[in-house]
């Protein structure tokens, strides 16, 4: 699963990186680790706007949900949907036909187990923003009207980096590449062909604290993220490209 983001990037920076513009501020201040059991507000980019970052609920709500019970249900299941059965659950398969976006962020977490023991990695891409190939859709909640437009990352199959930090599941989000992110937009039914591992040359990764999965205040914070040597790890800890 992927179910820890990370976006420090500023609104400038943001609009430079997509050539898009940015309308909501609520989200600003640096959000050094998120997670989406808290169904946290998110920018994404849009196939029906690709000019524009907008925010969206990580969680995705399908419109045929009939009442809010049963949104909340569901949410929580459809915080990442698998590339291999994107366009066959009925969660996912209207989305992923006409409603594709990018995700934006720049880094993730991910847990390794040794031992019966789990130990947090934060990844990025070479320190720079990048974007998740993801799913959205706009559910009415018929008791208020509200339009609640939410999201859903893709994951894939590890690439060498990744099976060896989630070396359970062995899965990761679907990283676009930049000339690639366009097109997973407007690719409808033919974006299966981008839904596969992004290169471990191009990633970096290192351990971090428990911090991520605590209620600790300082939890959003630099913190988060700085590289925690634990000696459990010392002899086949991940870093850059294939490892070692």
């Amino acid at each position: 699963m992927c179910v820890f983001l990370s976006m420090r990037a500023d609104k400038a920076n943001l609009q430079k990186r997509f050539n898009a513009d940015y309308v909501e501020e609520e989200f600003f201040g640096p959000k050094y680790v998120q997670s989406a059991f808290e169904f946290p507000k998110w920018p994404v980019i849009t196939g029906n706007d690709p000019g524009g970052i907008s925010l969206m609920n990580w969680g995705l709500i399908p419109s045929w949900v009939r009442d809010a019970k049963g949104a909340i249900e569901i949410r929580s299941r459809t915080v990442n949907a698998r590339a291999e059965t994107l366009y066959k659950k009925p969660a996912f398969r209207q989305a992923a036909v006409s409603h594709h976006c990018l995700i934006l962020a720049d880094g993730f977490f991910e847990f390794r187990e040794v031992n019966g023991k789990k130990y947090p990695y934060f990844i990025h891409v070479g320190g720079r923003i990048f974007s998740i190939a993801g799913i959205y859709d706009q559910w009415a909640d018929p008791s208020t009207g509200e339009i609640i437009p939410t999201f859903s990352v893709i994951t894939t199959e590890a690439n060498p980096l990744m099976e060896m930090i989630h070396n359970v599941k062995k899965r990761m989000p679907v990283i676009l590449p930049e000339e690639a992110e366009k097109e997973w937009l407007q690719s409808g039914r033919e974006g299966a062909r981008f839904l596969k591992p992004f290169p471990d040359a191009e990633m970096e990764a290192w351990p971090v604290s428990r911090l991520i999965t605590s209620r600790d205040p300082e939890k959003n914070s630099e913190k988060a993220q700085a590289r925690v040597a634990y000696p459990e790890l010392s002899d086949t800890e991940p870093s850059q490209g294939s490892l070692f």
